[in-house]
């Protein structure tokens, strides 16, 4: 798979999702105290964006309804009929990259 570099890692606030668009896919990406992950932005749902909710733990909680997705999985908690696709994320140096 190929590696697209993100950015700088300081873009990416602890304990929050930025929204990034790798390939046409909108992609959030969360900073937990150092560990990156990445999963869809999109919930399956009804379309809310991830990187807008708030982060428990290794969680991302849907702003619209409250599904709470693990950011390390994707797994997903109703009311989300399914888990979102998961990204991994490598860094070098201060740089970010995310396989697609």
């Amino acid at each position: 798979m190929p590696k697209h570099n993100i950015g700088s890692a300081d873009k990416f606030p602890v304990n929050k999702g930025v929204c990034v668009e790798v390939e046409g896919k909108r992609i959030a990406v969360f900073n937990t105290t150092g560990q990156y992950y990445a999963i869809n932005d999109t919930c399956p749902h009804k379309g809310a964006s991830l990187s807008e909710g708030a982060m428990n733990g290794m969680t991302v909680i849907c702003p619209w309804h409250g599904a709470e997705v693990d950011v390390r999985t994707g797994m997903a908690g109703p009311p989300s009929p399914g888990p979102v696709q998961y990204y991994e994320v490598s860094s070098s140096g201060t740089e970010l990259f995310l396989e697609i």
